[in-house]
């Protein structure tokens, strides 16, 4: 009977009065007991791990969320440089055909400038049969400006950066290149210098040498092309022009290939980002 006690004593534990400093703090209820504060331990440890790697796992479906979506975002952003860059190449391949078209009018001006006919600076145009100048229009020019909605939009949500270093070597290249820039400045200011030239001669000398300027009536040309024929200023002119253009026409020949070749790069690393498994750890 006093052993039974003695081990109901020893179950229930020893009073918190009993105890030190130490355990009382640790000791819930009135009595201490090893096995009672083992529990409890083990219990806490457990239900630690259990939240503790809960969290873990969040953390990593919501990571890799984010990742599939940097990479969706990745691929479309691609996508959208490709299907610009084709558009680039299209605009390039027109202004290629325009450009030669104008070397290969004006070109055959030059040539025939000295020739005594009257009608030495008309041509017929072949859409409507009817006689024009190329001079008429000699102070038109086309500023190449291909376009970079695309690329300017990736550029100020600042996901630029998932492109990858070697992808934005050459979507750069494409678009703020040495060569787009050289290209863009010959068809603008440098041939803007040309055709100011050519509206100050006429500002400065013609009017002031001839009766009435009027450069889309035929007639003008007709009635005096012998002072245009002796204009050395405005030959030379259109000579200087006609070799910026040629310089054009190489640039663009360049430039379309360059782009070409960007193109069949951007759709080998579309191609490889679309084959890439992803794995998705959680699926809402």
């Amino acid at each position: 009977m006093s052993d039974q006690f003695d081990k109901n004593q020893k179950e229930k534990g020893i009073k918190k009065e009993q105890l030190n400093w130490l355990l009382r703090i640790i000791t819930l209820g009135d009595r201490f007991s090893l096995q009672d504060f083992y529990d409890r331990i083990k219990k806490g440890f457990v239900e630690f791990l259990i939240v503790f790697f809960g969290v873990l796992v969040s953390f990593g479906v919501e990571r890799q969320g984010e990742e599939f979506g940097d990479r969706e975002s990745n691929v479309d952003n691609l996508v959208g440089l490709r299907d610009e860059m084709i558009d680039i190449r299209e605009y390039t391949q027109v202004y290629m055909e325009e450009n030669q078209w104008i070397r290969m009018l004006y070109n055959r001006l030059y040539e025939q400038w000295d020739q005594d006919r009257d009608s030495v600076f008309l041509f017929i145009d072949e859409a409507d049969g009817l006689p024009y100048s190329p001079l008429s229009f000699y102070n038109n020019y086309n500023p190449f400006n291909p376009p970079r909605v695309v690329y300017e939009a990736i550029k100020l949500d600042g996901t630029f950066r998932f492109l990858g270093s070697e992808v934005g070597r050459f979507v750069n290249n494409t678009y703020d290149g040495t060569d787009l820039k050289y290209l863009m400045l010959n068809t603008d200011r440098e041939e803007k210098v040309y055709v100011d030239q050519f509206e100050a001669q006429v500002a400065n000398k013609w009017i002031y040498e001839l009766e009435k300027i009027d450069l889309y009536d035929t007639d003008f040309w007709v009635k005096h092309r012998k002072y245009f024929q002796k204009e050395k200023y405005l030959k030379y002119n259109l000579f200087k022009r006609l070799g910026l253009w040629e310089q054009i026409s190489e640039q663009l020949l360049e430039y379309e290939s360059s782009v070409g070749a960007n193109i069949k790069k951007l759709d080998s690393v579309i191609q490889l980002k679309e084959e890439e498994f992803v794995f998705i750890y959680w699926w809402f």
